[in-house]
C-alpha cells in the first residue's frame, strides 16, 4: 500500500519521516519529493479562463452613480442640458473610480495579491504493509499533513 501526503518544507516533516522510521518503516520505502512553486506575482487583470475574484470596476460604478446624478443636477443650468452633462460625469466618475481602484489593487493591495495560506512543498510517498497504513496515517496527520491519500 501507498500512502501520498504533502507538507510544509518545514520541521514537521523531519519529525515525520524520523517517527516512521522508529515505527518501522524502512528509509527505502519512504520518498520525500520537493514541489516547485510559483513565485510570479498574480496579475491584476484577468482573462476569460482565469478570475482572482476581485473586482476593478465596483468604485468605477458606484462613482459614476453618483457622479451622473450631480452632473445632471449641474446640467440643468449648463448649456448642453442635463443628458449630456449626466453622461459626461458618468463617464469621469467611472475613469476615476477605476484609476482609484487600479491604484489600491497595484500598489496598497500588493502583498494580498501573493498567494495565501499554506502551501504543499513537499510530496511524502510511503510504502507500507496495510497493516501498518492506520499507523502511518495518524503519524502524518499528527505531524501536520496538509492532505493524505491512500493508494491500494
Amino acid at each position: 500500500m501507498q500512502l501520498f501526503s504533502t507538507f510544509e518544507n518545514n520541521l514537521f516533516l523531519e519529525m515525520a519521516i524520523a517517527t516512521l522510521e522508529k515505527q518501522g518503516i524502512k528509509k527505502d520505502n519512504i520518498f520525500a519529493v520537493p514541489l516547485n512553486n510559483p513565485m510570479e506575482e498574480r496579475k491584476v487583470f484577468d482573462s476569460i479562463h482565469r478570475s482572482d475574484g476581485t473586482s476593478l470596476i465596483d468604485v468605477g460604478i458606484a462613482l459614476a452613480t453618483g457622479f451622473s446624478v450631480i452632473g445632471a443636477s449641474i446640467g440643468f443650468k449648463l448649456e448642453w442640458g442635463p443628458i449630456y452633462w449626466g453622461l459626461i460625469s458618468a463617464l469621469i466618475g467611472f475613469i476615476l473610480g477605476f484609476l482609484i481602484r487600479l491604484f489600491t489593487e497595484k500598489l496598497l493591495k500588493k502583498k494580498r495579491r501573493l498567494l495565501k495560506g499554506k502551501q504543499s512543498e513537499v510530496i511524502l510517498i510511503i510504502n507500507c504493509e496495510e497493516t501498518q497504513a492506520d499507523l502511518v496515517e495518524k503519524i502524518l496527520w499528527s505531524h501536520f499533513a496538509l492532505g493524505l491519500a491512500k493508494v491500494k
